[in-house]
């Protein structure tokens, strides 16, 4: 069954303006304090779920950066750039 996307499936406002590379420094911050095992149960699920959301927009941003990129293709005349939907 397809997903349709949901107000649920958007960031928190705080991690929709960060830069791909800023929301992955936190993620791995996020994973080390969790490896650790040095936090609170409540703490580690509350950072757990920060570094879900810190994933998946991760993963959007690469998910764009990849549309970009297949946006660019080798035609007759050299590179050029297409529409991307």
């Amino acid at each position: 069954m397809a997903r349709t996307r949901t107000e649920a499936d958007e960031p928190p406002a705080d991690i929709a303006t960060l830069s791909f590379e800023q929301a992955l420094a936190e993620l791995e911050g996020i994973v080390k304090a969790l490896e650790s095992g040095q936090g609170a149960l409540e703490a580690s699920v509350a950072a757990y779920q920060r570094g879900a959301a810190l994933r998946a927009h991760c993963e959007r941003k690469l998910a764009e950066a990849e549309q970009k990129v297949q946006a660019i293709v080798e035609g007759p005349a050299g590179l050029s750039l297409r529409d991307v939907e």
